[in-house]
């Protein structure tokens, strides 16, 4: 039996009063690492990763009972849960989703279009903050006068994507590497699409839904890795 076989082995004894699971300690770890998300880099963690590999089918096993999947990036080694589409009542996700504001949406489809570019180079794609204060200035309203609030406002678009980890720090302070994870936040597979939609924002539309029935591109609104 492989160590990460034995992970999945029915536990022994409890490890707390009134367990009644049978997964192991690290399996158990695992399974809150992608529940908690929002997703799981396997360049960063790779015990967890091969973990993930080699108990994939007991994880979406374990996860499909609340209606969730399991979503793996192979190539980038991201993994991620992602709600399953069931009309049902009671299926929706688990955790509470707060949409991307303007700038953030902005600032998302400005990277991952980056992140495409910068692919194959072998090296990680990095920006610093003046640079996205930069590209949210390109799309910043003639009417916004505002100096101070519109560097505060890029700073909290900034913030946000760090927070959803789809920006990770660097060895310096301002400056952020974009996470392959983006490109699985946005699986927009028309890259040359997204242009459209930054106009589409910049025009103020007042619905921009960029998943249509059927479409494998991405609402914003919706994206399984847009959680708290």
């Amino acid at each position: 039996m492989t160590s990460t076989s034995s992970y999945a082995a029915p536990i022994t004894d409890p490890l707390f009063d009134g367990d009644l699971g049978n997964f192991s300690l690290e399996l158990r770890q695992l399974l809150v690492r992608l529940l908690r998300g929002p997703y799981l880099d396997g360049s960063v963690d790779p015990a967890a990763w091969q973990l993930l590999l080699d108990q994939q089918q007991v994880v979406s096993a374990y996860v499909s009972e609340i209606f969730l999947c399991v979503t793996l990036d192979t190539d980038r080694k991201i993994a991620m849960l992602t709600p399953a589409q069931v009309d049902q009542v009671h299926t929706t996700p688990i955790a509470p989703r707060r949409a991307l504001k303007r700038d953030e949406t902005l600032l998302a489809l400005r990277l991952r279009l980056l992140l495409e570019q910068h692919s194959g180079t072998g090296s990680d794609a990095v920006l610093s903050r003046n640079a996205m204060h930069e590209i949210l200035t390109e799309h910043r309203s003639a009417s916004d006068r505002d100096d101070k609030r519109f560097a505060e406002s890029c700073d909290a678009a900034i913030a946000r994507l760090s927070a959803l980890r789809l920006l990770t720090g660097t060895e310096l302070a301002d400056e952020f590497r974009i996470s392959p994870a983006l490109a699985m936040a946005l699986p927009i597979t028309r890259i040359e699409d997204i242009p459209r939609y930054i106009a589409a924002i910049d025009a103020n539309e007042s619905t921009l839904n960029l998943l249509s029935e059927g479409s494998d591109e991405l609402s914003l609104d919706s994206t399984e890795l847009m959680q708290e």
